[in-house]
């Protein structure tokens, strides 16, 4: 693989990973047709990290994520779960027999409006069943269109999008999708997976032998059953990869309501149960969310002073926290010097820290007139960033060891823009390079801290399908504008994006074993048929109250 960078698989599991992910894969997509007047250089971001390419029956070259996911049957909506680039084989075979053939048809769901101008735009489906898809990008501008017209962008309507297959724009492998059909999505949740067993991937969904792979990436639904299915396939993987790298990132919707007791309860119960069986077979575990609590009290979602978001709309949720996951996966999807999975995991999660809090400032605040040093300043002493793992406020604690990226700034901005002989402002003035500028600020920030940063100057890509979210104040690329506000659609952004090593999982980690104590099984008879016994919970309770005592203050800087 090109620059050093290695492969990674990417698993996604449950309805609201599903919201997530597709957003995820927008935004890649999104970078893979940069116009060729792109002020910054190609190749910052190895897309092949994520992607694998092929070759359809017809021979057309394919270029599709590297990924297996997983959800309830009906989530798919009018997406077939062979994909669109592939004929179907086994219908195929079924009109070669020449006996008597009964077919049993669904109803098909109607094809999402948005989904339907995008097919065409991009092209068409031929008679003969092949697909006429981009090319595979090699950084040398956009791939070719029949028409010379760039086509005007289209938006899905918050009111037509029920499932995350509604607004997914991204081509998948046939073997990408394992649906559960057991259960139905509508009407349905599954809501608890820890009494089955999952011993080996479902066959439609092979993990092949990878010679350069360096790990997995797990997206999971945190607070229902595949919070315990993504803990069973965490531990296969370490089973059968012994060495490579599982970061798992265990995803929780927004805020939820105090009168729906049994849903909160297998929420706490899964969120508990997956926390702990997660880090026992992750190199890293995550919680993501826009809520403020990982326990029974709710608190309210996060807020950002230049987006306006609805916390109970998953399509908005999973756009904001993609674009957080896009940010700060960035060191192990580089093209040069990359920081494995590994080597990530390993400098965040020293004495038993397997897991980390992220965080992200989205949109990076920065005005036309301001160089990253005067943005850096003007944030003080506060954290830079908005928490996103629902660990509370993190006024107060301390940070042990974290990862920062900070990517979308020209890199005239990088450093100051004063005249020679003015007086510096401060030492961040006085640096050469913007890896300098932000290296500097992390360290008067947290002076003891391990800290590891990265700049780049590819920003994010916030395209339609993304929402709008955006501040009227933005400029096209996301600057914060001087003057009145133009109404220009944001394109890009610049985010600034953290995992960390917190004593905040102390507190978090702490009130999740509190509210978990108070629990009788004896009371939730769907558990006990499930498998679980008051034992697993005494258990599952004892090593939350060991994993939050791994976060004790001490050693690390306090947070003001």
């Amino acid at each position: 693989m090109a620059g050093g960078a290695r492969e990674v698989l990417t698993l996604q599991l449950g309805h609201f990973a599903g919201f997530v992910g597709a957003h995820w894969w927008n935004q890649q997509d999104a970078a893979l047709c940069r116009p060729t007047d792109a002020k910054e250089p190609p190749g910052e971001l190895c897309p092949d990290v994520l992607y694998r390419t092929g070759r359809t029956l017809h021979g057309q070259e394919t270029y599709t994520p590297r990924l297996i996911l997983m959800d309830l049957k009906g989530s798919l909506s009018s997406l077939k779960q062979e994909g669109g680039l592939y004929r179907d084989k086994q219908l195929d075979a079924a009109i070669a027999w020449q006996g008597k053939l009964t077919t049993h048809k669904e109803e098909l769901h109607p094809k999402n409006p948005y989904l339907q101008d995008l097919l065409s735009a991009e092209g068409v489906l031929s008679s003969d069943g092949t697909w006429r898809v981009k090319s595979i990008p090699n950084g040398k501008g956009l791939p070719p269109f029949t028409n010379g017209r760039t086509p005007k962008p289209v938006m899905p309507t918050e009111g037509s999008i029920r499932v995350w297959s509604d607004f997914l724009r991204v081509h998948l492998h046939p073997r990408s999708i394992c649906m559960i059909h057991k259960y139905n999505h509508d009407g349905y949740e599954l809501w608890w997976w820890w009494g089955g067993e999952l011993e080996k991937p479902p066959s439609s969904c092979p993990l092949p032998p990878f010679t350069s792979l360096q790990g997995f990436q797990i997206l999971c639904d945190l607070h229902d059953g595949f919070s315990g299915l993504g803990a069973k396939a965490a531990e296969l993987l370490q089973d059968e990869y012994s060495g490579r790298g599982i970061i798992t990132w265990g995803l929780l919707p927004g805020p939820y309501r105090l009168g729906e007791l049994q849903k909160n309860i297998y929420r706490l119960l899964n969120t508990a149960f997956g926390l702990v069986h997660l880090s026992a077979h992750s190199s890293l575990v995550c919680p993501l969310s826009l809520g403020g609590s990982l326990g029974l009290r709710p608190e309210p979602p996060v807020s950002f002073p230049l987006l306006q978001y609805d916390a109970a709309l998953p399509f908005h949720c999973g756009a904001i926290l993609a674009t957080a996951l896009d940010t700060v996966t960035v060191p192990y999807r580089l093209r040069s010097s990359p920081v494995s999975m590994v080597h990530l995991a390993d400098m965040l999660n020293f004495s038993g820290k397997k897991v980390v809090t992220a965080g992200a400032t989205i949109p990076f605040p920065l005005v036309p007139s301001q160089s990253l040093p005067d943005a850096l300043m003007q944030l003080g002493e506060a954290t830079p960033w908005t928490p996103l793992s629902a660990c509370g406020d993190p006024s107060g604690t301390c940070c042990f060891a974290q990862s920062v990226v900070l990517r979308g700034l020209d890199r005239a901005r990088h450093t100051s823009q004063l005249t020679p002989g003015t007086p510096l402002p401060s030492p961040l003035h006085a640096c050469t390079t913007g890896e300098e500028v932000l290296a500097q600020y992390l360290q008067q920030q947290q002076p003891r801290v391990r800290s590891s940063s990265h700049l780049l100057l590819t920003p994010c890509k916030v395209v339609p399908p993304y929402p709008s979210l955006f501040s009227s104040s933005l400029s096209r690329h996301g600057s914060v504008l001087d003057g009145l506000p133009t109404g220009t659609a944001v394109e890009s952004i610049p985010v600034l994006g953290a995992l960390c090593s917190s004593s905040s999982l102390n507190r978090a980690l702490g009130d999740l074993a509190k509210d978990l104590s108070k629990l009788d099984l004896r009371r939730w008879a769907s558990f006990m048929d499930a498998g679980v016994e008051q034992d697993d919970l005494e258990e599952t309770l004892q090593e939350l109250r060991s994993l939050a005592q791994c976060y004790e203050s001490g050693g690390g800087r306090l947070v003001d």
